[in-house]
């Protein structure tokens, strides 16, 4: 019966569809195009020369020549390689055998420039792009300068030079002194490869005529490549297929991403922004070591070459994309939920329990349950629960905390408010005008969609809410049809950059921050902090994996993430609950959130004081969180921070994923199995231990944690800027500072201050004399009273393990 239903489906359907019939995966099962560049029914078209080209306004067109995959059998093995076809429209006369396509160079700065390709005709309205600040990018000609060489044209710039050559073409990217950093990949560089390796090319698909672009560059011996959004896989993307496409990720240990950002950076010194919404599939040397093969579902090339160190590359590229604006001074506070608080009753012996047990906290956080139907989002406080909103609000925030409040963008059959969607055409809808899902899906390229979204959003900032839990959004039907007439194809990965931005903006106009707390993203999402890590498994391995995935979101322009303590899938075993606390609590946001229990007065009188003695630890170093906070805003630096970030002259520093800076003068070694002590990389110089005061070497250590589980050290030359525990921030003496000084050598040390009251970041200078340290340069004047502490240091070094 199912052959004969395959024949009888064979007859009526057209092979390339039937095919993808045959192949076709669950509801959103990440996009793989990766697929579509191994089909021997494509055509591929191969980046050949330069056909012609004017240096002056950088733009000029590419021959790509026409292949096709053919088989190769050699004693019993089988392989697929390109060789030149001929054309196969009819009439002949009509269609280029051997097109030339548009390609420009376009200069950002001094150390981004954009290379941009077309597979063919472009007929539809240029838009200003919601990835870039301003919707375009900035022009600045003058940065780099032209010549004319031998193989074609040079361009050169204070830190780099790009070479064209004409025939073959090439793009090559060196940095300042001469070193090529990468290259475009031509046929002619494989060819000394048994390997079949698809070079620079597009191809059109058999299916539909449709053509997708792929960008293959060099990747050198030891070159590594970090980013990609919240990727929970190896830290390091060499060697590994990436798909760019959101989806649930439905935990942390899995190749799918909530947070899939396509932009990258190498150790070789640049890095490569993909302005692009389509599905994207990076092959990093998976297939082949050298080639980085760029398959983007786009019909056209955007990408955009950062030069420079990591430092540099981060700064250009949110310069581009956009940097996060500060939060809050609440919103660094603690957050108390679980899945679910039920009531105002359930709230209020929330608050209560924490100033009883003396929890510093600021935010109370409702998640599915306080709407009448657990799960269904109507924007509506049921009486019977919630019997006077605004006043409850008035309540909470008089003893100190703000609410935040659990939404999201689909509605359900049942929903109150599905009607009204679907009738006022505000929500996807499919190629027959139906809605795609058993949900209504809102469809934020509609203008009416986002008026009507906001006006329920305000409705609840209005009432006193601080901020709305910008929850899923990594469903956007791939087939839908939007409101712009794009498919999903389209839409699909820019859906959570156009929730977040909704939210954030009517936040703003009613709060005076566009501040959210948002799970999924896009490029230019990093605009609307701050994004949390999802729902976590309860277990070490999700502990580890949530690093990495923090790790890898702060290499991709985003300053700001936090995530569930102890995990979210169940109730976390008190061990682990225990050690993830002060990983969370030493993140720039910090929430416990999950499967009850979560509140720690639920696990004991011993785990409550160990939860409070970490959490008392951030209060206290709220003034350096703050003011690491401002820096990253301004830098585009992530608050968790890879190790090469600030080091990246040293070669281990780009090895590590189980350890971060956390801003720039401390470094974190969370506990991720149960133990006293652990093995502790340390970067070139001197650390001290926070916690003993003991001074370390760079290099190997196994360092016991203190009465705090965690390894948590201070970069030799810091002083870290402390203030009095208070059990909310607005309750803090931002008058009187303490600065606890780090320094084995008595030298100079600086700290960062920034001041809630103050617009600008200032630097405090210290300096030893007559046996002590005092203040030798004070931004603050009589703003502030400062204490030194300089007693827990210990002098002598340990040194590093053979």
């Amino acid at each position: 019966m199912k052959k004969l239903t395959l024949l009888i489906l064979s007859i009526f359907l057209s092979a390339p569809l039937f095919a993808q019939l045959q192949n076709s995966g669950v509801l959103n099962e990440p996009l793989d195009i990766s697929k579509d560049f191994t089909d021997m029914r494509n055509t591929f078209f191969v980046a050949e020369d330069l056909a012609s080209f004017d240096p002056v306004t950088g733009k000029g067109t590419v021959r790509f020549e026409r292949n096709n995959l053919t088989t190769q059998q050699a004693f019993n093995n089988m392989l697929m390689r390109l060789m030149p076809a001929p054309a196969n429209e009819f009439p002949g006369t009509e269609y280029a055998v051997s097109p030339e396509h548009p390609f420009s160079l376009e200069f950002v700065s001094g150390r981004t420039v954009r290379i941009r390709m077309t597979s063919g005709p472009q007929l539809a309205a240029q838009e200003e792009s919601l990835m870039l600040v301003n919707g375009k990018a900035p022009v600045n000609k003058s940065a780099w300068q032209h010549s004319k060489t031998a193989e074609g044209h040079e361009y050169k710039s204070e830190f780099g030079r790009i070479v064209i050559s004409e025939s073959p073409w090439h793009i090559r990217i060196f940095d300042a002194e001469g070193k090529l950093l990468t290259q475009t990949i031509h046929t002619s560089d494989v060819s000394n490869s048994y390997t079949p390796v698809v070079p620079f090319s597009y191809i059109r698909r058999a299916s539909d005529y449709s053509r997708s672009m792929n960008a293959v560059l060099e990747l050198a011996p030891g070159e590594k490549i970090y980013g990609l959004g919240e990727s929970w896989q190896s830290f390091n993307k060499r060697g590994e297929k990436v798909v760019l496409w959101t989806d649930d990720a439905n935990g942390v240990q899995n190749e799918t991403m909530y947070k899939p950002i396509p932009f990258y950076m190498s150790s070789r010194g640049y890095g490569v922004f993909m302005h692009h919404s389509s599905p994207i599939s990076i092959d990093f040397g998976k297939y082949y070591s050298g080639a980085n093969s760029m398959m983007i579902g786009d019909d056209e090339l955007d990408l955009f070459v950062f030069l420079g160190e990591p430092k540099d590359i981060l700064d250009e590229y949110t310069d581009l994309t956009g940097k996060a604006p500060m939060p809050p001074l609440w919103s660094f506070g603690f957050w108390m939920s679980r899945i679910t608080y039920f009531s105002e009753k359930d709230g209020m012996e929330v608050a209560a329990k924490l100033r009883e047990h003396q929890i510093p906290s600021d935010v109370i956080h409702f998640d599915t349950g306080w709407f009448g139907v657990d799960w269904r989002n109507d924007y509506t406080f049921p009486s019977d629960r919630f019997p006077d909103p605004k006043k409850m609000l008035s309540e909470f925030k008089d003893q100190g905390f703000e609410i935040s409040l659990w939404q999201l963008p689909y509605f359900t059959p049942e929903n109150i408010l599905f009607d009204e969607l679907v009738e006022k055409d505000l929500v996807v809808r499919d190629r027959k005008g139906n809605i795609p899902y058993e949900d209504a899906v809102l469809d934020f390229t509609n203008p009416a969609t986002i008026e009507w979204y906001q006006d329920k959003i305000k409705g609840l900032l209005d009432l006193g809410v601080a901020v709305i839990k910008v929850d899923f959004g990594e469903a956007a039907p791939e087939q839908g049809i939007y409101h712009n007439g794009k498919t999903g194809f389209y839409e699909h990965n820019i859906y959570p950059l156009r929730y977040n931005k909704a939210v954030a903006e009517i936040t703003k106009e009613v709060n005076g921050d566009a501040f959210i707390w948002a799970r999924s993203a896009w490029a230019g999402s990093q605009r609307y902090p701050v994004h949390w890590g999802g729902d976590a498994e309860t277990s070490n391995s999700a502990m580890a994996a949530t690093l990495r995935g923090g790790l890898s979101f702060g290499l991709s322009g985003f300053s700001f993430w936090s995530h569930d303590i102890g995990g979210f899938t169940t109730a976390a075993p008190e061990d682990l609950y225990a050690r993830w606390t002060p990983f969370g609590m030493l993140s720039s946001h910090v929430r416990s959130h999950g499967n009850p229990p979560t509140e720690p007065w639920e696990y004991g009188t011993d785990f409550m004081a160990g939860f409070r003695e970490a959490d008392n630890l951030r209060y206290e170093l709220m003034p350096y969180i703050y003011a690491q906070a401002k820096h990253s805003s301004e830098t585009g630096l992530p608050m968790v921070r890879a190790l090469f970030v600030e080091f990246p002259e040293d070669p281990g520093s780009w090895l590590i994923d189980d350890e971060y800076l956390f801003g720039e003068d401390i470094l974190v070694a969370p506990m991720f199995e149960n133990g006293e002590s652990r093995d502790v990389y340390l970067p070139p110089g001197q650390w001290v231990d926070y916690q003993t005061g003991q001074s370390y070497s760079g290099g190997w250590h196994n360092i016991t944690t203190g009465d705090i589980p965690v390894v948590m050290m201070v970069r030799d030359g810091a002083a870290i800027p402390h203030i009095a525990l208070a059990q909310t921030t607005k309750e803090m003496d931002w008058k009187n500072i303490e600065l606890k000084v780090y320094s084995s050598s008595n030298g100079p040390v600086d700290a960062k201050v920034f001041l809630p009251a103050k617009e600008q970041l200032e630097t405090v200078e210290l300096a030893f004399k007559n046996g002590a340290y005092g203040v030798a340069k004070d931004p603050y004047k009589r703003d502030v009273k400062w204490k030194i502490n300089a007693s827990k240091l210990q002098l002598t070094a340990v040194g590093s393990k053979e």
